[in-house]
């Protein structure tokens, strides 16, 4: 199984939230745009247990990638734990009935395929963005999380792809829903990001951040001039090697979902 080899990797490459030096931290350093960033992060990686919840439920007939989905989860949530740990350290806490909030699970893509690209999307989402904040950030020990929990998101996405082509093999009607997914979420002017589609206007939610503040801060602050192009291309140009189709830019993304659906 691919997810063996996925765990023994993860066993002999992963970093552990023990290896947060939490008494490195310099409060002279800690700008309140990091708490308002860590926040963001620690509300993003709080929907783990939601999307585990669903992939469960949705993969019955796919062992593999079920068992996978629970090695990531495990990854996701220490990055969940990691985060609070660092605002704990500055003294700064989280919301927990916020956190209880974004337990529901989602509801089911359109397809399996589906659901597997929009992960896709959110994990060169949050790596690319993760990675340029890491740059961003003078408080050390958070650069060093930021930059872990980038190549770990990067690890994600690579092995969301390998599901994402292997299940079309298998279901190649499901393409359409695939191209559908793409159209929706890189046709857009801002980050998009499945918690946000999904969870936004919970109650529980209050004036608390949420991952949209820390992306708007993100484009605001601290990306540089089309960066979002940059991202937006990325997606394509994954999804282009996944199907083998010209999906350079949206006018041709909708072309193929078009075709696709015909």
């Amino acid at each position: 199984m691919h997810s063996y080899d996925v765990f023994r990797h993860y066993e002999r490459q992963h970093w552990r939230l023990g290896d947060l030096d939490l008494d490195a931290i310099d409060p002279a350093l800690v700008r309140p745009e990091y708490v308002t960033l860590a926040k963001s992060a620690t509300m993003g990686e709080s929907n783990v247990i939601a999307a585990v919840h669903g992939f469960l439920n949705e993969f019955v007939d796919d062992y593999d990638f079920s068992t996978f989905a629970v090695v990531w989860g495990y990854q996701e949530v220490q990055h969940h734990y990691a985060f609070r740990s660092w605002l704990a350290a500055v003294g700064e806490s989280v919301d927990d009935n916020a956190v209880g909030a974004m337990r529901a699970p989602y509801a089911p893509g359109t397809t399996p395929s589906a659901t597997l690209a929009t992960n896709i999307i959110s994990e060169l989402t949050v790596n690319h963005v993760y990675r340029a904040v890491s740059q961003w950030v003078r408080e050390p020990v958070l650069e060093g999380l930021l930059l872990n929990a980038s190549r770990d998101e990067a690890g994600h996405a690579r092995e969301f792809i390998h599901y994402t082509t292997q299940r079309l093999a298998r279901r190649p009607e499901e393409l359409a829903s695939v191209l559908e997914t793409l159209y929706v979420y890189s046709s857009e002017a801002k980050i998009k990001h499945p918690v946000s589609t999904f969870k936004s206007g919970l109650t529980e939610l209050g004036e608390h951040e949420t991952i949209d503040t820390g992306f708007e801060l993100f484009l605001e602050q601290i990306a540089a001039e089309g960066e979002l192009a940059v991202l937006h291309d990325k997606v394509r140009r994954t999804f282009a090697g996944i199907t083998g189709l010209d999906l350079s830019t949206n006018a041709r993304v909708r072309r193929a979902l078009a075709d696709a659906i015909a």
